[in-house]
């Protein structure tokens, strides 16, 4: 059993991968064999978490998923802990498994108890496993959640908290708030992005014995960020070692958008930035960063640096575009450049266009960007962002950071990836400008595109999970406090 820290680049399985797996070890091992290791994994966690617990509430619902918390209640049981065991299931119409589980409970002479009652030092959640709908809980179900969560005991959540879809992270409205989950045979996907963060608490897993090849005979669904690898500057290096972007946006009234762009790619440690404003009667220094060069968008020739472009461009940064897309530069496409994209068939063309050229383009939209582009609802895109980001990384052949609770990677030769770092307090103005600085810096360095998106990904929610506890967080801050420490 392992616990999921931020930082390993872990395989994540859907519900049909999972599924599979499953099936395949229980035809090589005796019957409930599974179950059974289900069910001392779980008691063996929940005397980590909450090793003084005495009276546990175990919610045990119709499925495998409430097997795997009567086999625990069998243990914890034997271990001296009184348990209180609710079950919502019929033996009539319980899988094998369960009905076995159900059996052994009732020879450890344990009672199942109709409605649980007074107090508790430990929930364990074992209502709902991983289904392949997401439905409202009804009835006793939604009683049972309410109570768990208001208990104020640590919660448990087994394979996944009730409410939650392995696949995609959302929720319904009434959903366990967990502690701990501790995933079975596999971690899931749905555990790390839209709603997933903040219902399943801490996340562990356990293989519950089985062999490698049987874990990996399947390939997985999409992979968990990896920390980047920290890399060192040769001494006989120079400016021009590290490339050149030119930012471009900055219409009337956003000019600090482009700013912000520029300042994380300098701080992200790129050789030379320029800043091409729409607003060219705006700006002519920035005195921050002195070191930022400004130039009329014009005069730039993109085809010897990287382009971050968009960034509080307005509609002004139409007539660029077209320029943009066309040249061989590594691009970084934020906020109106997306916007005034999926407005423009043409545009789009081009667009797709670049990577028959090979030439490197990363999409950094919000989930109402991507659903412009994809002619969605914002919530349709957030109801699956796993497809959505994979859907816009083909429909336009590159690679697309897909930003929010659990930012997708995604790409055309990749599998998608998760990142695991980040948290609330990046959700203010300006934070965004930032990470399109950061990759267009990793871009500049050399870095693929699908690279430079995961690297910069990581690191620019590392900075908010690592910034000092009360102190204010706003996308400046996170350029002039941060970005050097992160990217180095």
């Amino acid at each position: 059993m392992n616990k999921t820290i931020p930082g390993t680049r872990h395989p994540l399985h859907g519900v049909d991968q999972t599924r599979r797996i499953e099936q395949t070890a229980a035809q090589a091992l005796p019957a409930h064999t599974l179950m059974q290791r289900a069910g001392l994994a779980v008691a063996r966690l929940a005397l980590a978490i909450a090793p003084h617990a005495q009276r546990i509430w175990i919610a045990c619902g119709p499925g495998n998923n409430g097997g795997d918390g009567l086999e625990a209640a069998i243990h914890l049981q034997r271990w001296g802990k009184q348990v209180v065991v609710t079950w919502l299931g019929q033996t009539e119409s319980a899988p094998a498994d369960t009905v076995a589980a159900r059996l052994r409970l009732q020879d450890a002479g344990i009672l199942v108890e109709s409605m649980p009652s007074g107090d508790f030092d430990l929930c364990i959640d074992a209502l709902l496993g991983i289904g392949s709908q997401l439905r409202e809980p009804q009835g006793l179900m939604a009683d049972w959640i309410r109570q768990i969560n208001a208990s104020g005991a640590p919660i448990l959540s087994v394979d996944l908290p009730t409410g939650l879809h392995a696949d995609t992270g959302q929720a319904t409205a009434v959903h366990v708030q967990a502690s701990h989950t501790l995933n079975l045979l596999t971690l899931k996907p749905g555990l790390f992005t839209a709603q997933g963060r903040d219902a399943a608490g801490t996340v562990w897993c356990d293989t519950l014995g089985l062999e490698l090849n049987v874990l990996t005979a399947l390939a997985p669904t999409a992979y968990l960020n990896a920390q980047p690898i920290k890399t060192r500057r040769p001494h006989a290096s120079h400016k021009g070692s590290y490339g050149d972007v030119a930012v471009i946006g900055g219409a009337h009234g956003m000019t600090g958008a482009a700013l912000l762009a520029a300042g994380a790619a300098l701080y992200a440690g790129t050789g030379r930035v320029f800043v091409g404003l729409l607003d060219d009667q705006s700006v002519t220094v920035d005195v921050r960063h002195p070191e930022l060069m400004f130039r009329p968008i014009q005069s730039l020739d993109f085809s010897a640096m990287t382009v971050v472009c968009g960034c509080g461009g307005g509609q002004a940064v139409q007539p660029v575009l077209c320029d943009v897309l066309s040249s061989p530069a590594p691009v970084v496409l934020d906020a109106d450049a997306l916007n005034v994209i999926a407005t423009d068939n043409v545009l789009q063309t081009e667009l797709f266009a670049r990577c028959a050229r090979q030439a490197v383009t990363v999409l950094t939209p919000h989930p109402l960007e991507a659903a412009r582009l994809l002619g969605q609802t914002a919530q349709q895109v957030q109801s699956d962002r796993l497809t959505a980001a994979q859907t816009l990384a083909q429909r336009f052949a590159c690679t697309v950071v897909l930003k929010g609770s659990g930012s997708i990677i995604a790409s055309p030769d990749h599998l998608p990836v998760i990142n695991p770092t980040g948290n609330g307090r990046l959700a203010s103005a300006g934070t965004g400008d930032v990470l399109a600085g950061m990759v267009g810096a990793e871009l500049a360095a050399g870095k693929t595109g699908f690279e430079a998106a995961c690297r910069a990904v990581y690191r620019h929610g590392a900075l908010a999970d690592t910034w000092p506890p009360g102190a204010p967080l706003t996308a400046q801050l996170l350029v002039l406090g941060g970005c050097d420490t992160a990217c180095r």
